[in-house]
């Protein structure tokens, strides 16, 4: 169980906090004038630098001995999931395109828009 839990846990904390500086940095270079006040450039540029470390790293991972399941836990589902979940959705997605599935990849990014949203809308509600 703690060669499970130590990898997530210290990914997941280093993601974070990766996630939350550049997100910061970006947001902070920019003025809003410059943005048009609230497009959130920032998380854009999280969740689409995730997605390439991702794309990236999986293939430099794929079929290495080196690449230890712990390890594997720390960079993908810890560090890169504490970074940006968008980057294991565009994975997903990818890797249903890469078999063939383009109805289910486009499914799966019209369901996860508009199912997100709705959710985000429905809990803000019920907040309320």
């Amino acid at each position: 169980m703690l060669k499970t839990l130590v990898p997530l846990a210290l990914g997941g904390s280093l993601g974070t906090v990766a996630r939350w500086g550049l997100q910061r940095w970006i947001d902070g270079r920019l003025p809003a004038s410059a943005t048009g006040g609230a497009f959130p450039w920032g998380i854009l540029v999280v969740n689409v630098s995730g997605c390439l470390v991702f794309g990236w790293l999986f293939a430099r991972f794929e079929g290495r001995v080196w690449a230890t399941e712990p390890l594997r836990l720390a960079v993908f589902t810890g560090f890169l999931g504490g970074y940006t979940t968008f980057s294991t959705f565009g994975w997903n997605t990818f890797e249903l395109l890469r078999g063939g599935q383009a109805g289910l990849a486009f499914a799966n990014a019209a369901a996860s828009v508009v199912l997100g949203l709705a959710a985000v809308w429905a809990g803000f509600s019920l907040g309320r």
